[in-house]
C-alpha cells in the first residue's frame, strides 16, 4: 500500500457510503471478491448544483465507457475527477441504477424485519439516504457511473451486460480535481443477469495525490481535456 494512504474502509454488500474527496487527493476503489458493481455520483462539494455530466463526459472524450486516462466532467465544463489508474479497463457510464420496484420485481419481496441486514436494498433509496446527509434530495439525482461493470450498446440501441469472469483485486483510482462529494453504492447493476440478490463488497481508500503535471496523461489524452483542466484551474485562482 502506498505511503500516501490517509484512511481506508469497506463498503459492505448492498450498502452505501459518501465522502468529501478534497482536491489533490485520490480515491482507490477495489473489487475485493470479483463481480462488484459500485454505482457512483459526483458533485462539486462547494456548490452542489454543479455535478457530474454524463453526456459531456462521453462526447468530449469520444467514448462510451470509462477507463484510465479519461476524466469526469461537470455540467460547467470543469473536471471533477481524473482516472489515474485502472486494472479493469471498462466501466459503465450509461446503465443507470436500480430502484425499489426493479429490485422487488427481479429478486422478490424482502424486508428488514424478516431478514435483517440481508434484506434487499436498492441503489436509488441508498443514494437518497446519502444525499440527505448533505441537504440534497430527489431533484439532485443525476446519471451515475457504474464502476467494474461493462455494458455494450448493440446496433439496435439495446444494451447488453458484459460477459466474462470478473477479477478479484481489480481497482480504479480517481484523483479529485475539485472538492468532490462522492456518493457510492454497492447494489447490483440493473442489467446484471444474476437472478439472485447477491451484491458484493468493495474496499475504498483515500491517498494524497501527486501534483498534476503539464504532461499528465489525463490532461493530454484528449484536446478537450486540456481545456477542461484550464477551466478547473481558473476556478481555484
Amino acid at each position: 500500500m502506498p505511503v500516501s494512504l490517509l484512511w481506508e474502509d469497506t463498503i459492505h454488500a448492498g450498502a452505501s457510503w459518501s465522502l468529501v474527496l478534497r482536491r489533490g487527493r485520490e480515491l482507490r476503489i477495489e473489487d475485493v471478491e470479483g463481480g462488484v458493481n459500485v454505482a457512483a455520483l459526483f458533485y462539486n462539494f462547494d456548490c452542489p448544483v454543479e455535478r457530474y455530466n454524463m453526456p459531456d463526459t462521453l462526447k468530449a472524450q469520444h467514448t462510451a465507457h470509462l477507463t484510465e486516462g479519461l476524466v469526469l466532467y461537470s455540467d460547467m465544463g470543469r473536471i471533477l475527477c481524473s482516472i489515474t489508474s485502472d486494472t479493469r479497463g471498462w466501466h459503465d457510464p450509461i446503465g443507470g441504477h436500480n430502484d425499489a420496484v426493479a429490485v422487488r420485481s427481479k429478486y422478490g419481496k424482502s424486508s428488514y424485519q424478516e431478514e435483517r441486514n440481508g434484506w434487499h436494498r436498492n441503489t436509488r433509496d441508498n443514494f437518497l439516504a446519502e444525499l440527505g446527509k448533505y441537504g440534497l434530495g430527489l431533484r439532485d439525482l443525476s446519471p451515475n457511473v457504474n464502476f467494474f461493470s461493462k455494458v455494450m450498446v448493440q446496433k439496435d440501441g439495446s444494451m447488453e451486460f458484459g460477459s466474462g469472469l470478473p477479477t478479484a483485486g481489480d481497482a480504479i483510482t480517481l484523483r479529485a480535481e475539485m472538492n468532490v462529494l462522492v456518493i457510492l453504492d454497492t447494489g447490483q447493476h440493473p442489467l446484471d443477469p444474476n437472478p439472485k440478490y447477491a451484491p458484493k463488497l468493495a474496499r475504498i481508500s483515500v491517498h494524497m495525490a501527486e501534483p498534476v503535471a503539464t504532461d499528465d496523461p489525463c490532461r493530454l489524452s484528449r484536446p478537450e481535456n486540456a481545456r477542461g483542466f484550464i477551466n478547473t484551474e481558473r476556478y481555484f485562482l
